[in-house]
């Protein structure tokens, strides 16, 4: 084949791995590794926190690569094991004005490769790392590079609903596609925005550039690519802005767009 992607974008939850769970199917790993072997950058780019981020990195044993985390305000050097760039914002705003869009809710900011100060009780398993509860003074004292928001007992339909036609200011912000999640950046931060930063720094072309997910976290990073990919579960939102649509992550729809190009 005259033509492979140099720069593999891949979210992880719901595209390399099945939500709720941290285990990468053996055809995605196996796939993965071929494009590896290859000369692919291959970079998980993920609404994850880096703390959450680092055990699939390691479990694949990503090497001299770049993790692009927290939708794109982190990036981790997966050989040096440091962060490299960072872009964090004042969050006390954004949560006044959501404490009061969303009575109930819970809220988090990132302390990077920590954990989370949380104002309020997530469910167990919902945050990455050391989790300590806090007023909200404490939760908002320094610049966060991520905020979260769960609307308890709630749903997804009803977050979005809730904030049609409502202005957060000057934050950038998805709602999770399977939980009443709230993901919050800085302004001018995607998935999509950091991965043309780092093409830029790796000199790869802007064909040469795919990407794989199904949330809506991941519409900007679609779009970035020279062919952007939905998974087969992906929301009909998501799914428009693709170039093409794979299998679910049942199906390993990751490996199926992977093995198109580097199954040999």
């Amino acid at each position: 084949m005259s033509w492979r992607p140099r720069l593999i974008a891949l979210d992880i939850d719901g595209t390399i791995t099945r939500v709720g769970t941290e285990e990468v199917a053996p055809a995605v790993r196996a796939a993965i590794h071929r494009a590896v072997d290859h000369g692919a950058h291959v970079v998980l780019s993920t609404g994850r926190s880096l703390i959450g981020t680092r055990p699939i990195v390691d479990d694949l044993d990503l090497r001299g690569t770049t993790a692009i985390c927290s939708n794109g305000a982190v990036w981790w050097d997966t050989t040096t094991r440091e962060v490299v760039r960072q872009v964090a914002f004042d969050a006390r705003p954004t949560v006044e004005l959501l404490r009061e869009l969303f009575p109930g809710a819970v809220f988090a900011t990132e302390v990077t490769g920590e954990g989370n100060r949380s104002l309020g009780r997530f469910p167990e398993g919902d945050l990455w790392g050391h989790v300590r509860e806090v007023d909200l003074a404490e939760l908002t004292a320094e610049p966060t590079s991520r905020l979260v928001m769960r609307w308890i007992d709630r749903t997804p339909e009803e977050v979005s609903l809730r904030l049609a036609d409502v202005s957060l200011g000057d934050v950038a912000w998805w709602v999770d596609n399977a939980e009443p999640w709230l993901t919050v950046a800085p302004m001018g931060v995607s998935k999509g925005s950091a991965l043309e930063l780092l093409r830029v720094r790796l000199g790869v072309a802007e064909s040469d550039t795919l990407a794989i997910g199904d949330g809506h976290n991941d519409v900007e990073m679609l779009r970035w690519a020279a062919h952007g990919v939905a998974m087969g579960q992906a929301p009909a939102t998501v799914q428009e802005v693709a170039d093409s649509v794979t299998g679910t992550v049942l199906e390993d729809g990751a490996a199926a767009v992977l093995d198109r190009w580097f199954a040999a």
